[in-house]
């Protein structure tokens, strides 16, 4: 197919898809707008709202519009695209950016874009690619990035039940020493949820939070899995105490330092 007959929809597969240098900018490009947008939101929870607040909420929405369109249309196969966690929450997302006025109390949700990052395939790819440094310690900073992202909907979470009836929470740091102290099991008590509701939600990160905290932080410091490539197969991930390959059979010598 000639270059000038390539239609607009396949430009644009291409650019979600694709392994050419224009389309791994273009994905990083979205990879860099969800961050300022998360930093954005983190920034302006401790301002009061104004208009021009709501005008980059507009912006924002447009742009994840545009971007949930642009999926939507490349899409082969649109009802397994509206069966994706993914594209309920930029739904969401949407709704709430455009309704930011009027629907104050739910602006937590819009915290759900976050699960978008990194979990592209084509995202991980070019990083892999592009990066060797994330080639070589991919699964670490993977869980880096989900125990973040955990911190991040919690406190969110904690933030929107709390603030403008607990003193003690004013703005998302408030909101995040709360959450870290009690995920990490420190609790000064300094700070503590107010009302029935922020007791049930407290009693939940306790009991569920604090187990999902630590079963994210052994990722960070003992992965599942270790890189080295089999001789014979080239299968790249195994167990830690793996002697021989899952896929081939082949005898492993993977180093490692023992265990007590």
């Amino acid at each position: 197919m000639a270059e000038d007959e390539i239609t607009l929809k396949t430009r644009i597969d291409r650019l979600y898809h694709g392994r050419s240098a224009s389309a791994r900018a273009f994905r990083y490009t979205l990879l860099a707008f969800d961050i300022a947008w998360i930093a954005f939101f983190v920034m302006t929870t401790m301002m009061d709202p104004t208009w021009w607040i709501y005008g980059i909420d507009y912006l924002v929405g447009l742009v994840i519009l545009a971007d949930f369109l642009a999926r939507l249309w490349i899409e082969q196969n649109r009802r397994s695209f509206f069966t994706e966690f993914a594209t309920w929450a930029d739904i969401v997302v949407m709704v709430t950016l455009f309704m930011a006025p009027f629907i104050s109390n739910l602006l937590f949700l819009r915290v759900l874009r976050a699960i978008r990052l990194l979990r592209s395939y084509h995202v991980l790819r070019d990083l892999r690619q592009d990066f060797a440094f994330f080639k070589q310690h991919e699964q670490i900073i993977v869980s880096v990035v989900n125990l973040a992202l955990f911190i991040f909907l919690v406190t969110a979470f904690v933030f929107t039940t709390q603030v403008g009836i607990n003193d003690q929470i004013n703005n998302y740091v408030d909101a995040l020493y709360f959450t870290v102290a009690t995920l990490t099991t420190t609790g000064f008590g300094d700070i503590t949820m107010q009302g029935s509701g922020g007791r049930v939600l407290a009693v939940v990160i306790m009991v569920v939070g604090v187990a999902l905290f630590l079963r994210l932080v052994q990722t960070i410091f003992r992965p599942t899995k270790v890189r080295f490539r089999c001789p014979d197969c080239g299968l790249k991930l195994h167990d830690p105490d793996a002697i021989h390959c899952k896929h081939c059979g082949r005898t492993l010598n993977i180093e490692t330092e023992g265990s007590s």
